[in-house]
């Protein structure tokens, strides 16, 4: 038999141990700490912020940037990202005016990691483009059919940025330009 009592009782100091911890976690704080952890500052130049998500999480991993508003490189960037949109690479055409520089900080600071610009060279057999590294800034020339393979492997985590240096030549400076 259950017998069931009431009565009061006076506590003057109750102790509670939770038994459930119930923390306080949304997508905000995750997103706050990537941001807090890849918002960095060029050396020597903190005008050029950067955010340098990883390839693999970055929502565009490639930039197509014709070197200028040449009408001539227009069949070019339209290849190339044809060319990216096949190897399934999300990827930002940006042929505004201004300085290249400033289109690659622009693409810097949305966490672009990789970067190719059409130049005066591209016009000339064989056909190449130089790819950029947005925290290195190095460049390498690639041939413009090899270059959608090549930023799939770097943004997918297959190849690393180093292995690219090593097989392709490094790009100091343009050979050819528009006067000649």
């Amino acid at each position: 038999m259950l017998l069931i009592k009431r009565y009061q009782k006076k506590v003057h100091v109750e102790e509670i141990v939770p038994s459930v911890i119930e923390p306080s976690f949304g997508i905000g704080r995750v997103m706050y700490a990537i941001f807090e952890h890849n918002f960095k500052m060029r050396d020597g130049d903190e005008q050029r912020t950067y955010l340098s998500l990883p390839s693999v999480i970055a929502p565009y991993k490639c930039s197509v940037l014709p070197l200028s508003s040449n009408t001539e490189f227009t069949p070019f960037v339209k290849q190339l990202s044809a060319a990216l949109t096949k190897h399934d690479i999300s990827h930002k055409v940006d042929d505004s005016t201004g300085s290249i520089g400033r289109r690659y900080a622009r693409t810097d600071q949305i966490a672009i990691p990789f970067g190719i610009t059409i130049d005066f060279d591209t016009l000339k057999e064989p056909h190449t483009a130089t790819l950029r590294e947005r925290d290195s800034m190095k460049q390498i020339r690639a041939n413009l059919d090899d270059l959608p393979a090549i930023v799939q492997d770097l943004a997918s985590g297959k190849r690393t940025w180093e292995d690219v240096l090593n097989n392709y030549p490094l790009f100091e400076q343009q050979e050819a330009s528009r006067d000649k």
